[in-house]
């Protein structure tokens, strides 16, 4: 193990902080500016740019036939996304759940991935074929994906942006007044983005070199390094959005980041070259489907329609737990 990876790894780790940061202020002018919710803007150009990391290793593992590392990058970091990153940010900074996302995108997030585990297995339980996500499923889902952001964008602007959203629209939470001219914030999002993919990839591609002198799996380090690693993103804009009060746009990100993967970059993915399952087992899609459930769950806990601290402390024993079970097996 060379220094230069080192050097490397810490480089990548800042790049994505520091992004991180010109993204979560952009993105929120932008929010303010178009009458679009900061929920909404989180959950889709903050959860798709987030998730640009997961796409570039997934799509390359699929170009590559290492189809082990498309789908095991995927499903980690849904996992990772919600029981680790939401769980942090909500001890940061409890946040409500509203009656939108309730209704609607907490559902679609449990929806794709029991679309993700049924595709995926779909033969097995027929008995035919082979555990596969080819690419007629990766079509439908990417369909699913274009739809999905055509409603995100209408019904974000129908409720406006701020906190006179209404009960029923995901709105922003600052009410602050847009204080950077539009050029410049669309500077602070391309800018945030850049950093976070390059320092993204640096990190990914030094703990991926660091994995492999220990002598990890492909899968394994798809599924631990590589999802923790690409999930840098997620983790540094939900952590600076909690300090900066905008606990929507960090729940947003968790959200369309989670639905991203799973449509937009397993869809492509499966497109490029057909993702065979049988190396993800029955834990590792029973631990992404309770972390979509959990949310659903929280709605009907004594504080009603609230993630506390006591919840994000739950979701950080889940994926300790699913950890203990992953190294258990190597």
């Amino acid at each position: 193990m060379s220094i230069l990876t080192v050097i490397l790894f810490f480089l990548g780790l800042a790049l994505v902080v520091f992004g991180s940061d010109f993204l979560v202020e952009g993105a929120g002018d932008i929010a303010r500016r178009s009458g679009i919710s900061e929920f909404v803007i989180g959950l889709t150009i903050v959860g798709i740019g987030t998730s640009t990391p997961e796409m570039v290793v997934s799509f390359l593992g699929a170009l590559e036939g290492n189809t082990d590392i498309s789908v095991g990058n995927i499903i980690g970091s849904n996992i990772f996304n919600t029981c680790m990153i939401l769980g942090i940010t909500v001890l940061i900074l409890p946040m409500t759940i509203t009656r939108e996302t309730l209704r609607r995108d907490i559902p679609l997030n449990i929806i794709v991935t029991m679309l993700l585990i049924l595709l995926g297995l779909k033969h097995s339980l027929f008995g035919i074929g082979s555990d596969t996500l080819g690419r007629l499923d990766g079509a439908f889902m990417l369909l699913m994906f274009a739809a999905y952001m055509y409603l995100s964008f209408k019904n974000g602007k129908e409720c406006g942006g701020g906190q006179d959203a209404g009960p029923d629209c995901s709105g922003g939470e600052s009410g602050q007044k847009v204080t950077r001219a539009l050029p410049v914030s669309i500077i602070y999002v391309a800018g945030g983005l850049a950093a976070l993919i390059f320092g993204g990839r640096l990190f990914v591609d030094s703990a991926v070199q660091i994995a492999h002198n220990l002598g990890w799996s492909d899968k394994f380090i798809a599924i631990t390094v590589l999802a923790a690693g690409t999930s840098l993103p997620e983790l540094a804009t939900c952590v600076v959005a909690a300090v900066k009060k905008k606990g929507q746009l960090a729940l947003g990100n968790i959200l369309g980041s989670n639905i991203s993967n799973i449509l937009l970059i397993l869809g492509g993915s499966a497109l490029i070259h057909p993702l065979p399952m049988e190396n993800i087992k029955l834990v590792d899609f029973g631990f992404v489907l309770l972390a979509a459930f959990f949310l659903l769950v929280c709605n009907f806990t004594f504080d009603r329609r609230k993630l506390d601290r006591s919840e994000g402390l739950c979701l950080l024993l889940m994926e300790a737990c699913y950890m203990a079970i992953l190294i258990s097996e190597l």
